[in-house]
């Protein structure tokens, strides 16, 4: 019966932060530098607007931010759930086997060789899921083809030590004047220069691995009590595993790519979840998608409505991360 009462429960609380997440998109395209009454969105969008600088703000500026957003906010959270399932541990974050760092070196190596926007993203998106196969690689030769969760993280840190230092190197002789600029602004995060094209291309491999996560989302749960107690219930832990580190790195890889490094919300966002829904990833999932959505909109808004010019929003993540992890994780009652 209490089972029955926690279902209920959980599925109120999706309810619940769909509603939010409606919120928080009306809230995104009244929010920025140049104001936009809620009578002139209504209007714009329903089509009895003629006012074509208002049009232009919303369909060219705003929504492919918010668009942006809502998938790269859920993509991260989900992503960060998994992973936090999987390694049973409630401070793992999507970068954890080096899927940000070598993204992060894919898109400085784009903006060095001067490929374009395009080019640049499909570089991090490339050497993202690269560093995780290196992550992988290193376990299995180090374990003997044992891949136990210990090797996968010290896989993932020897990976992202390697690329970060890469990334340091190309920094230091990177065109001070040109080059260094852009390639730090990038690390920083941001979702100016999102575009529908990137929505667009987000739709299929976000889709694909959400469900993935959810289908598998029994197999979490039993993989969340620990590696030898779920091979007793027999579950195939080196199938799941690898499911796991597909399908978050192919959501990290992907955001990265778009959006630049934006930290903290794989982290933070699921432990909110868990606190809201208890700990079955069959809610767990769906929730941290909601959440994470209508975590990074907020975020966004303030990066463009806070200051005259835009903050980066790796920044206010950081910033606001930082402190909010601290309050949920003072409020744990239980934990792994």
């Amino acid at each position: 019966m209490d089972g029955s009462k926690n279902k209920i429960s959980s599925v109120k609380v999706l309810w619940l932060l769909s509603a939010l997440l409606l919120v928080s998109v009306l809230l995104s395209l009244l929010a920025g530098r140049f104001p936009i009454s809620l009578a002139d969105v209504i209007k714009t969008l329903s089509g009895y607007s003629d006012d074509e600088q208002i049009a232009h703000i919303i369909y060219q500026v705003r929504l492919p931010r918010i668009f942006a957003a809502v998938q790269v906010g859920g993509a991260l959270a989900v992503s960060g759930a998994a992973y936090q399932g999987m390694f049973k541990n409630p401070l793992v974050s999507p970068d954890l086997l080096g899927a940000s760092s070598g993204a992060s070196f894919g898109a400085v190596l784009g903006i060095v060789l001067s490929v374009g926007i395009a080019g640049t993203k499909m570089m991090a998106f490339a050497f993202g899921l690269l560093a995780v196969m290196m992550a992988w690689f290193i376990a299995a030769r180090i374990g003997r083809g044992n891949n136990t969760v210990f090797l996968l993280v010290l896989g993932g840190i020897l990976v992202s030590g390697l690329f970060q230092s890469l990334i340091t190197l190309m920094k230091y002789t990177a065109d001070t004047d040109n080059k260094l600029p852009e390639i730090t602004f990038w690390l920083m995060g941001s979702l100016n220069k999102a575009t529908y094209q990137d929505t667009l291309g987000m739709v299929a491999p976000f889709s694909i691995c959400f469900v993935v996560l959810v289908f598998c989302s029994n197999k979490i749960n039993i993989l969340s009590l620990g590696e030898d107690e779920a091979k007793a219930l027999g579950v195939n832990t080196r199938w799941i595993q690898a499911i796991i580190t597909i399908t978050a790195t192919v959501l990290t890889a992907y955001s990265i790519s778009v959006t630049g490094t934006i930290g903290w919300i794989g982290l933070i966002v699921p432990h909110l979840a868990r606190m809201m829904m208890g700990p079955n990833f069959k809610y767990v999932i769906p929730g941290s998608l909601l959440l994470g959505a209508v975590y990074l909109l907020l975020m966004d808004d303030l990066c463009r409505s806070l200051m005259t010019i835009e903050i980066p929003l790796g920044i206010t993540t950081s910033l606001v991360g930082i402190p909010f992890l601290i309050f949920l994780m003072s409020r744990r009652e239980s934990g792994w």
